[in-house]
């Protein structure tokens, strides 16, 4: 299977969400390159941004089960360049 590059990024509005998150990018551990936690504490939110390098159906099934979570929006980004 071919690796892709993406960027996904997650805001956490439901601190309920939080523990399942977490488990979920520590299950896809093996294929996060990169991770960074913002807290936003005057509008009780947190944004995260994830870094992959990963099949493509490995992005989109952490991408699709981090977007079933309750409170939590994530967008996926890829690069432009097919040369990834």
């Amino acid at each position: 299977m071919e690796s892709r590059v993406a960027l996904i990024g997650i805001i956490v509005e439901n601190t309920d969400s939080v523990t399942r998150l977490n488990d979920l990018l520590h299950e896809y551990g093996s294929y996060i390159i990169g991770r960074m936690g913002i807290p936003h504490k005057e509008r009780h939110m947190n944004i995260i941004s994830i870094v992959m390098d990963a099949p493509q159906e490995v992005i989109s099934a952490l991408s699709g089960k981090i977007g079933m979570l309750s409170g939590v929006n994530s967008k996926v980004i890829y690069p432009k360049s097919s040369l990834n």
